[in-house]
């Protein structure tokens, strides 16, 4: 994961290759979690379906319109505050289960949260379209959302169906041969979304340090403030996968749905973010390890 970074970050020209196929990237990503994990602990029951659905209230309606409101009475505004928020309204990240994976927990609550907070979006972003209208048109949000919604409603279908047929009961060793592609495919996807970082070093160094600092500490601090909330709670047992989600979302959703002109200057954001987004199974693991070893 590391090198794949300072492969993006060194190699414009690589990264630039990569960038056009993301999309099929994350598909690959999607399938491969839900291969791995299969049908039975993605649906879960009744009363997980409850919980992702308290989560997404919590994650991406209570906590953006936190940030906003903080914003509005404290008078600050510009491209980081804006990208907070927006980063907040935003579902879960697509690779997250692999980053659950990667830490060596169950990745099956991340992938629940990550489709129903995907599904969800549409809805979840009016109070937020509302407080903030530079969000821009709601009908186009939900476009996107939708088709990322589609992406991973195909992906899971034919995993799925996998699961059902080929690989009922896979073993040791097939659940390690799937955790190496997915580990591949995300070193590769992380490559492609370096591209805009190499440009901001050449031409506005100090701007990108300021972004990157604060990347950083929006990602990690929602991580440890949500997970250490979570472990003093009923839901200790998803401390980690929610946790990881708080701190990884789908920021680049919302570019398909913006003003070129509002989304321009949150690029360097996005792609600054990407680096706490893949250092977390690095960087986080010793505390979420050290964490559940408590509750």
């Amino acid at each position: 994961m590391v090198a794949s970074l300072l492969v993006g970050l060194v190699s414009g020209t690589l990264a630039s290759l990569i960038k056009p196929h993301i999309n099929i990237l994350i598909a690959a990503l999607l399938f491969n979690a839900c291969l791995r994990v299969g049908p039975k602990q993605v649906l879960g029951a009744v009363q997980d379906l409850k919980l992702s659905l308290l989560f997404v209230l919590l994650l991406q309606i209570v906590m953006p319109l936190g940030v906003a409101i903080i914003a509005i009475l404290a008078g600050i505004s510009g491209p980081l505050v804006f990208a907070l928020v927006l980063l907040t309204a935003a579902p879960s990240l697509s690779g997250s289960p692999h980053l659950v994976i990667l830490m060596g927990f169950d990745p099956a609550p991340a992938l629940r949260q990550l489709v129903v907070g995907t599904a969800l979006l549409p809805i979840t972003i009016i109070p937020i379209l509302l407080l903030v209208p530079e969000f821009g048109d709601l009908g186009e949000i939900a476009l996107a959302s939708l088709k990322l919604l589609a992406i991973i409603v195909i992906a899971a279908a034919i995993a799925f169906a996998i699961r059902l047929t080929v690989l009922k009961e896979p073993g040791k060793e097939v659940i390690q041969q799937i955790d190496g592609a997915s580990t591949i495919l995300l070193s590769i996807t992380v490559v492609g979304l370096m591209a805009a970082i190499g440009e901001a070093f050449d031409n506005n160094p100090a701007n990108l340090f300021l972004t990157l600092i604060v990347s950083i500490i929006a990602n990690f601090g929602l991580q440890i403030s949500t997970a250490f909330a979570m472990a003093r709670g009923r839901f200790q047992a998803l401390s980690v996968p929610i946790g990881i989600i708080s701190g990884n979302r789908n920021i680049a959703l919302f570019l398909t749905a913006l003003p070129v002109a509002t989304t321009e200057p949150l690029l360097l954001f996005i792609a600054c973010y990407q680096i706490p987004m893949y250092l977390t199974p690095i960087i986080m693991r010793p505390f979420y390890q050290k964490l559940m070893r408590q509750v």
